[in-house]
């Protein structure tokens, strides 16, 4: 979609100023005895998966404006992928929705991923929507469905999705169930919750051994009155049931406001049974914002939790993601937005003085501790989080690189102005 000389051009054009900020930043670190070669071999680690559907315009029940150039095809949301990575060096993966990215031919979707360098995260069942293929109806929900009939449905997608993924080298299926009541009496909530776990087991028996199963949560929409798996301790209780296999994602928009995150994120973690992350930010629920849009600070202390449980537990390798829906902006700008936003939260929680932290702590030094964590906040590690992506071979900017090289018109220049992302 670019050329990469023009991108070495962009580069060169910055790379002055870029050098400047970053020697300045590294000076001041490497006399504080941080390891910057070790920080940006961490970083440069760190990859964050696009999601199939996040390519594309979302949209609100009110209405959808999409951009112009979307990919209408699973060949082209791979492609987009590869754009976004070839910019920032850090999104090295997609994620897929079954059945809105089911694969035609696999060896040529996995040719045309691998020859991007990208790989296959976990895949997503959708029991939340009707297919013309079924002979059931989701409206009353899916695995916690009264009707058997309806139970066994939702299983075999379940099961297909799974083999689905095995096909393009997946590690991981992704269940977030829509299932709740929006009506005082409408459910038997013990009976709703034991068909539910009745049928995760039966999705569970079907996991290859080398295989995660991440149980999401949302505490309410598209039902009001009550979700089936409404909080991480639910999620975590059928985890728990099921196996050392499954574990609980947790997506940042699925809490009620003012919800402690990074403590259910420490405790998932002390328990190893955190599976993964969904990133996005919010004002009011599930607005599913551009990360790091409205509660940085939030953000940052959700990975000082994270950076000292991967070096402190058990806990499982995690499976990173984003979970965001593009209203208002060019989605593949959101994205680069939102994968800078992880990288910076993930940079300042690695600055943190922990063992002086847990000095802190044990001397129950309540302004000595928030100093601590507020000096890696306060740090601008932009220049770090900059030098990672440009050593690897990505842009210095890479949100001002997309626009420089005028990918989104050369998009629709290619697919035309009415291409819409399919599965929305």
């Amino acid at each position: 979609m670019f050329d990469p000389k023009k991108l070495k051009a962009f580069n060169e054009e910055r790379i002055s100023e870029h050098q400047r900020k970053y020697n300045f930043l590294a000076e001041g670190l490497t006399r504080k005895g941080f390891d910057l070669d070790r920080m940006i071999d961490q970083m440069r680690a760190f990859q964050i998966a696009i999601p199939s559907w996040a390519l594309g315009t979302g949209g609100t029940r009110f209405g959808r404006f999409p951009q112009g150039g979307e990919p209408s095809s699973l060949q082209d949301k791979i492609k987009d992928v590869g754009i976004l990575h070839a910019l920032n060096q850090s999104s090295g993966a997609i994620s897929l929705h079954i059945p809105w990215d089911i694969p035609k031919d696999y060896n040529a979707i996995k040719q045309l991923a691998n020859g991007l360098n990208i790989k296959f995260d976990a895949v997503n069942s959708n029991t939340f929507q009707d297919q013309p293929e079924f002979h059931h109806s989701y409206k009353f929900g899916s695995l916690c469905h009264i009707d058997k009939g309806v139970r066994k449905e939702a299983i075999r997608h379940n099961k297909e999705v799974i083999d689905h993924g095995i096909q393009l080298g997946s590690k991981a299926l992704t269940v977030w169930l829509a299932d709740g009541s929006s009506f005082a009496g409408q459910h038997n909530f013990r009976g709703a919750f034991q068909r539910t776990l009745e049928s995760l087991e039966e999705i569970y028996d079907h996991l290859p051994s080398d295989w995660k199963l991440l149980i999401e949560y949302k505490p309410y929409e598209p039902n009001f009155y009550s979700m089936v798996i409404p909080d991480w301790g639910t999620s975590h209780l059928m985890a728990s049931q099921l196996g050392e296999q499954a574990t609980t994602l947790v997506d940042l928009g699925h809490h009620l406001p003012n919800t402690n995150i990074e403590q259910i994120v420490a405790v998932l973690m002390h328990l190893n049974k955190l599976g993964g992350f969904h990133f996005n930010d919010s004002k009011y629920g599930d607005d599913d914002l551009t990360v790091g849009a409205v509660k940085p600070y939030q953000l940052f202390l959700i990975f000082c939790e994270l950076v000292q449980g991967m070096q402190e537990t058990s806990n499982p390798e995690l499976s990173w993601m984003i979970d965001a829906s593009h209203n208002l902006k060019d989605p593949m700008e959101d994205l680069l937005q939102s994968v800078e936003s992880i990288k910076i939260a993930y940079a300042r929680a690695l600055l943190v003085d922990y063992n002086g932290l847990k000095v802190a702590q044990e001397q129950n030094d309540v302004a000595a501790a928030q100093s601590i964590l507020q000096e890696a906040f306060r740090t601008d590690v932009r220049p770090l989080v900059n030098e990672c992506i440009y050593s690897a071979g990505g842009a210095l900017d890479p949100l001002g690189a997309y626009r420089h090289l005028d990918i989104r018109n050369q998009l629709i220049a290619n697919r035309g102005q009415d291409s819409k992302s399919t599965g929305l």
